[in-house]
This record gives C-alpha cells, sequence and structure tokens, in this order.
C-alpha cells in the first residue's frame, strides 16, 4: 500500500513501519490489540463483517513484520453536516488502536490519513468518530487533523463515560 504524501514527507511513520489492508489470516492479532488497547471490545464476526464491505478502510500497521496497530471503519448514509447538502456518504472511524510500546511514532495519525483517504473510494465526503473526553492524546491528535468537535454525547461508553463526536470534511 502505498504511503500518503503527508505520511512520507513528515516523517511520521518510521522507516520499519509499514501499513497494508487487513486480510483474515491478521484476524487473532487485531482482536488481540483491540483487547489490550481497548476497553471496548469487538467479536471475531464484527471485524470480519466491516472488513467484507469495506475492506479498502480496514487497515493494520506493521513493526519489523509484527502488526502492532489497526483502524477499523465503515461507510454509512447520513444527513450532511453541512449546510442544504442533504443525504451524503460519510466514514465512520470505529476504532483505532496502537500497542502501547508502540505509541508517540506516527502511527495512529497514519492509519487516520490513510483510512480517510480510503474513505473517498466510498464517495464519502465526510468523515467522524466518537472519542473519549478524557483521551486527550487522541483528541489532540484529532484535531491536528482538522477534525471539530460536534457534540458531546452524555454516558456514551459502557462505564459512563462521554464521547466527543468529532468530525471533518474529506478532501479529494
Amino acid at each position: 500500500m502505498e504511503q500518503p504524501e503527508c505520511i512520507r514527507r513528515e516523517g511520521c511513520l518510521q522507516q520499519t513501519s509499514r501499513l497494508r489492508k487487513f486480510n483474515i489470516n491478521d484476524l487473532g492479532r487485531v482482536t488481540y490489540i483491540n483487547r489490550t488497547c481497548l476497553p471496548e471490545n469487538y467479536s471475531d464476526y464484527f471485524f470480519v463483517d466491516l472488513h467484507r464491505r469495506f475492506p479498502e478502510t480496514f487497515i493494520v500497521a506493521e513493526e519489523d513484520g509484527e502488526i502492532v496497530g489497526y483502524i477499523l471503519c465503515r461507510i454509512e448514509t447520513g444527513l450532511s453536516s453541512s449546510v442544504f447538502r442533504g443525504l451524503t456518504k460519510k466514514g465512520h472511524i470505529v476504532s483505532v488502536a496502537v500497542l502501547p510500546e508502540y505509541r508517540r511514532r506516527g502511527i495512529a495519525k497514519a492509519l487516520v490519513v490513510t483510512a480517510m483517504k480510503n474513505m473517498r473510494l466510498y464517495n464519502a465526503t465526510q468523515c467522524f468518530l466518537e472519542v473519549r473526553v478524557t483521551n486527550t492524546a487522541a483528541v489532540d491528535l484529532y484535531r491536528n487533523l482538522s477534525f471539530q468537535i460536534a457534540r458531546t454525547v452524555r454516558g456514551y461508553y459502557a462505564d459512563g463515560e462521554d464521547a466527543y463526536v468529532m468530525r471533518r470534511e474529506l478532501t479529494s
């Protein structure tokens, strides 16, 4: 998978890292990362179903040949967040996770940038996600990628924590 220009140019992805599309043989490692990094755990069926429907936006990051992170997205149809645009396709970032020992190396940024680029293959014009209000590292990452907080959803997570819904337009 060719790395987007911003990833190559700014060196935000180290030389030993690479991104590629998820394949079914990656399922065990991805579910391990999901369970290690996040309190929101998904079933194998959920991962496989989204891969089947949106393979271009399910991406893994490898470091020295080992999967260390992933991004899982889907494409939804809904009302545009822009005025007078009617229905539109939106990319929904469902889950992003990078193992703790591989964080602060640009992997999450590279995953998000690549997924947003690939959302355009499904004609998505906008992108959104939910993030814990206390996850300041993630909120800062998304803000640096031009996401804006659209609203707060009270009690969104199973443990009662609130979530920000963040969104941005996708450019071609």
